[in-house]
């Protein structure tokens, strides 16, 4: 499978449309799913995976094999979301502040995967809840928690502080946390109601 996949991207640097058509089959429904998570409407996102697959086959002459093709390509679309959230001013800077609502301490935070586990909750509600971040919230927590950036790499990104990016992130997991517990209660509630 490596091997072919290999092809397929030499080929592509070639530029041969079949195995452009055949890249594009192969990870459109992933990175539709990346392109969502940042931005505000499908459109957007149909726009953001068109420019990215775009940018790929233009710059696919840049990869050299050393890592993985669909990181890369992951890569590539969350720069081009932020991108678009930076040229339409949606990336409002929310500094560290050191009391916030639901920021809990370090050691305290409760993994919002556990909660989602915890109770049964679906995929698709989980990131209906983190759709509902604010803006910076959600990238942050996307680009941490989703992509595996470190706040070092996301300060980098957004032009923000480490400290901000920590706190944006627990601030996103609080706010998380409280809608988990929310929707959760209502999930309970409809069900002890239909018995």
């Amino acid at each position: 499978m490596a091997e072919l996949f290999s092809d397929i991207i030499n080929r592509c640097k070639q530029g041969d449309r079949k195995a452009q058509e055949a890249v594009y089959n192969l990870l459109a429904a992933k990175m539709f799913a990346v392109c969502m998570r940042y931005c505000r409407s499908r459109a957007e996102a149909e726009d953001v995976l068109h420019d990215g697959f775009v940018t790929i086959f233009t710059k696919i002459k840049q990869f050299n094999h050393a890592g993985s093709f669909e990181g890369w390509v992951r890569r590539i679309f969350v720069n081009h979301a932020l991108e678009r959230c930076r040229s339409d001013n949606r990336l409002p800077v929310i500094e560290n502040i050191e009391t916030v609502e639901y920021q809990l301490a370090e050691e305290d935070t409760v993994d919002v995967a556990d909660e989602w586990a915890a109770y049964q909750l679906s995929e698709a509600n989980l990131l209906e809840l983190i759709n509902q971040l604010p803006q910076q919230y959600k990238i942050v927590f996307n680009m941490y928690v989703l992509e595996g950036l470190s706040h070092k790499e996301i300060s980098d990104n957004l032009s923000i502080s480490e400290g901000t990016s920590r706190s944006n992130l627990q601030r996103a997991r609080g706010i998380l946390q409280k809608k988990v517990n929310e929707l959760a209660a209502s999930i309970k509630y409809q069900q002890y109601a239909e018995k």
